[in-house]
């Protein structure tokens, strides 16, 4: 075992360091973060490669740059950590007097009408355990995930979810269209499809960022009913859409729940398209791993 111990190449405080120069690509940033002098955290990189047999920086006067073995490392070890960070914060809470926390992460794409369903009944019936919030894009959310860096994720799925990663819930998400007052007045009534396109192609379409799911997804719709347009600006949050929208910048399709919050816009209104959009909306969380208590009753308690 000692013989072992000592060919292992690395242990985890090594892997730390290590991402913190890549991460900081710079060892005097890296060595101040970690309150160790430059050459304490360089000699422990030395002696990882050397170990190893490869190179994981490079190394020029100005910056350090991970090679493609320390790119590879850095991504793997991502996880790694996080499952170590994961197992110590469950130790704390299950054993300590220390706060149990969920940590979730809602894509951009849902607004924040959303978040009273998410917590609400979740702060009356368990007001002893705190939350972390993180509102990031949906690709975000699933890295954080895989990396143990979040308990669950409301995002609108992609086609295939790593295998690391499955679904609790999934509920259906209608879409309207919505226009100002003065704009929704030239909406054609009951309009023949040509009608709507050129009422359509004549207006200037505000829309979630098509890097997005639900961006990419409610183009390729909008395209299958005629709307073959450029947005005229894309954003990454429909809560600031409906904004704009309600200062007769554009058009746009946009949630129905997520309009809740804007009851009393006056300028803001419905328009009845023949057609919906409708999104999956998913509740995400790590594969083949048992939920501790109360985040299995904070998913429960999520009003979908």
């Amino acid at each position: 075992m000692n013989e072992f111990i000592a060919q292992v190449p690395f242990d985890l405080y090594g892997l730390s360091l290590f991402r913190l120069v890549a991460e900081q690509r710079s060892f005097t940033r890296a060595a101040e973060r970690a309150g160790l002098t430059q050459s304490a955290v360089t000699r422990q990189i030395r002696m990882m490669e050397d170990k190893l047999g490869v190179p994981l920086l490079e190394r020029t006067t100005r910056s350090v740059t991970p090679t493609a073995a320390g790119t590879w490392l850095l991504g793997e070890s991502q996880r790694l950590l996080g499952d170590v960070d994961e197992v110590l914060r469950r130790i704390r809470e299950e054993f300590s007097e220390a706060k149990k926390v969920v940590q979730v992460g809602v894509s951009r794409s849902v607004g924040l009408a959303y978040l009273p369903g998410f917590f609400h009944a979740n702060l009356r019936r368990a007001p002893e355990v705190g939350y972390r919030l993180r509102h990031e894009g949906g690709a975000e959310i699933v890295a954080a995930l895989e990396a143990n860096a979040l308990d669950v994720g409301v995002i609108c799925p992609p086609a295939k979810l790593p295998a690391t990663l499955r679904v609790t819930h999934r509920f259906d998400d209608a879409f309207t269209l919505i226009a100002s007052a003065e704009v929704a007045a030239t909406f054609p009534k009951r309009g023949k499809p040509a009608t709507l396109a050129t009422w359509a192609a004549a207006q200037n379409w505000l829309l979630l960022d098509e890097r997005s799911q639900t961006g990419r997804r409610l183009r390729t719709w909008m395209a299958a009913h005629g709307c073959k347009l450029e947005p005229t600006l894309q954003l990454d949050g429909f809560d600031l859409i409906i904004n704009l929208v309600s200062l007769g910048m554009g058009v746009s399709f946009v949630p129905i729940r997520a309009l809740a919050l804007y009851g009393r816009k006056r300028s803001l209104r419905r328009l009845a398209w023949p057609d919906r959009f409708v999104r999956k909306l998913a509740v995400v969380v790590r594969a083949k791993r048992e939920q501790p208590a109360h985040i299995k009753r904070f998913i429960e308690n999520v009003l979908f």
